[in-house]
């Protein structure tokens, strides 16, 4: 995000703010008292708080824009991969809460509202609700799912701006950028359009604040012929006045902060890379203010007219979406000693995680919970080209539910395809492949083998009952598949308590491998007749290998998990928690004891379904172009 056209003219310490403050449009509501978008935790009285001698874990994923139906690449760049670790993280036992929400203010929903023809709180109704229909079908588990568009975030939000205005952590200073003498405003970024300045770009629609044609950031006084986008008059260059937050002066505690949590957390690679590359250019003053009335109020007398910058907002959107779902959101927020904050995100969005936001909170001189560990994903690409929402490229989340291909075969596509270290590329063929060889061939051909032979009538199985394994401990072949997978649940442990989910799922899959493969080589269908002893070892191993496999992947593929537990006829809500105080990681190295004898499994089916040529090739088709030209072609 830029800063509004900058010809610097003076920049100057600020005069103490007025005590009274300028509300919000809305009405007000103390701070931890909901606005109408309650929590059923809530109501019911069981919002989560830290809980003394346990493991607490924050985790936020970057708030998406509420302009605009969320695309695969969004999805994977932070709700989903949150998801997946808080799931992991209820699976270890640790006391978690996963807050997240649309991010309504700023200039992309003017910009939004003035295409569709309504005021910008529709279009944040309009969009939240789209927002939430599809993340509730690719089955993230929130534990409060809110909104920036709410008196908590106001509150917040100027609390924070006077705590800085009082430390002396603010500046003003006089810019110039551009005015609609016909729309009588001075015009953000995104209201204005005209030719790239970049030497061989030629694009003539580029916003003033970035040419979608090559990639360059822009302040709207660099365009060529700017225009405005409302009224398509030729805007003039006026002089305003802005608030700065000072980050030269807030250099030293940010940089401290910096080296103590990248080195005692978990920072992705490109986090630290591109954290250090805005170190080394130099930090300077940001423009926290904005012309614009959708937003939270400047609270100064002299900026009331104001609302603050996005990107000085959004962020606290956590906070105050926090403190929608409890009255009690200063014992996450406020509690860096028992609280560990986790942060998901896309590589464009860094910055204003590891910069921005923790100097603001720094500058309130406050014991905040910053954040201590950051995941970050490169880019997602589609198929030949890249996904866009402006120009409506690639797949989006109604698109994905409109295939009807199980939401989780979508997760785990992803999920195993995640732009960790690279961008990454979807392509139609790749899901198919994935699909066909790795979650039939693998993994549900597995669980059917040994399911399926279990639940044959007695003279050909069991009967659905799971037999004794009285030679477990003394046989070769069961000890040798208990050893190699002990060591997989240490290895898929250190992998996703590091955040590396990639190489989680990866190593969940490996053990369904190595399931097959004990299966082929124990040859259980002639063992049946020949060694019954031996052949009852090997099926009740199996199926706790099926029980363990349904409880690693329930962070990657939860409907997956639940429909094989239901198989197994055992209760979800009772399956190993890998909690380190319950000693279960110990445990699962002896699969012949996770299911007990004689216990009845349920109904058998098989868990995917075939993903054919045709149907690949008519979603290629389908999903080509822009919706624009998608919706013309239906037409």
């Amino acid at each position: 995000m830029s800063s509004p056209s900058t010809a610097l003219a003076r920049r100057r310490p600020i005069g103490q703010a007025p005590k009274e403050t300028h509300t919000h449009t809305q009405t007000r509501t103390p701070v931890g008292v909901r606005s109408g978008q309650g929590s059923a935790a809530m109501s019911s009285g069981q919002a989560k708080v830290p809980v003394a001698g346990r493991r607490n874990v924050l985790v936020t994923s970057a708030l998406p824009y509420v302009n605009n139906v969320p695309h695969l690449g969004n999805i994977i760049g932070c709700v989903l991969s949150a998801d997946v670790f808080a799931r992991y993280c209820r699976l270890r036992g640790h006391n978690v809460l996963y807050v997240c929400g649309t991010d309504e203010y700023g200039t992309a929903t003017e910009n939004r509202a003035l295409e569709e023809g309504c005021s910008p709180l529709q279009i944040c109704d309009k969009y939240h609700a789209i927002h939430k229909e599809v993340y509730e079908w690719f089955n993230i588990n929130f534990d409060h799912f809110g909104r920036t568009s709410t008196p908590q975030q106001t509150e917040i939000c100027q609390s924070i701006f006077s705590k800085l205005l009082d430390n002396n952590w603010l500046s003003e200073n006089t810019m110039q950028q551009l005015y609609c003498e016909s729309c009588q405003r001075f015009l953000a970024d995104r209201f204005v359009v005209g030719s790239c300045p970049v030497e061989g770009c030629g694009n003539d629609t580029a916003r003033g604040d970035q040419c979608d044609r090559c990639g360059r950031l822009l302040n709207s006084t660099e365009l060529i012929d700017p225009r405005c986008k409302v009224c398509e008059g030729i805007p003039i260059v006026r002089d305003t006045d802005h608030l700065f937050l000072e980050l030269p002066l807030l250099k030293e505690q940010l940089e401290k902060y910096i080296d103590e949590a990248s080195a005692t957390g978990s920072w992705s690679q490109n986090a630290v890379r591109i954290t250090n590359a805005w170190l080394k250019e130099g930090l300077k003053p940001r423009c926290i203010t904005r012309d614009l009335k959708w937003g939270v109020p400047v609270p100064h007398e002299k900026y009331k007219d104001k609302v603050f910058y996005v990107w000085f907002d959004a962020p606290i959107g956590y906070i105050s979406i926090t403190a929608c779902y409890t009255p009690e959101w200063e014992k996450w927020w406020k509690n860096p000693e028992n609280v560990e904050l986790y942060q998901f995100m896309g590589k464009d969005n860094v910055p204003f995680h590891t910069v921005m936001f923790p100097s603001a909170l720094l500058g309130t001189g406050e014991n905040w919970t910053l954040m201590k560990n950051i995941s970050v994903t490169e880019y997602l690409n589609y198929e030949s080209g890249k996904f866009s929402k402006t120009k409506g490229i690639g797949v989006f989340g109604n698109d994905a539910k409109a295939t009807n291909i199980p939401a989780d075969v979508w997760r785990y596509y992803l999920l195993s395809n995640r732009p960790e270290a690279s961008d990454a590329v979807f392509t139609w063929e790749g899901l198919q492949i994935k699909h066909n060889n790795e979650l039939i061939n693998n993994l549900g051909n597995f669980i059917y083998r040994v399911l399926s032979f279990i639940a044959k009538p007695e003279g050909a199985g069991y009967g659905s009952i799971i037999p004794e394994a009285p030679n477990a401990n003394t046989h070769p072949l069961s000890q040798s598949l208990a050893e190699t997978v002990g060591n997989l649940i240490e290895q898929y442990i250190d992998a996703m308590d590091k955040v590396k989910l990639k190489q989680g799922l990866k190593i969940a899959m490996a053990i369904s491998s190595e399931g097959n493969a004990y299966l082929q080589e124990s040859q259980f269908w002639k063992l049946y007749k020949q060694d019954p002893a031996s052949c009852a070892t090997v099926m009740k191993t199996s199926a706790g290998l099926v029980y363990l496999l349904a409880c690693l992947l329930e962070p990657f593929m939860p409907s997956f998990s639940k429909d094989v537990l239901q198989q197994l006829n055992l209760c979800p809500k009772e399956h190993i928690s890998f909690a380190d105080e319950k000693g279960e990681t110990e445990k699962v190295k002896r699969p012949w004891d996770l299911i007990p004898s004689n216990h009845r499994i349920g109904k058998t089916v098989h868990l995917f379904e075939v993903l054919n040529d045709d149907a690949v090739d008519s979603f290629r088709k389908t999903f080509a172009g822009s919706q624009a030209e998608r919706n013309a072609r239906a037409n």
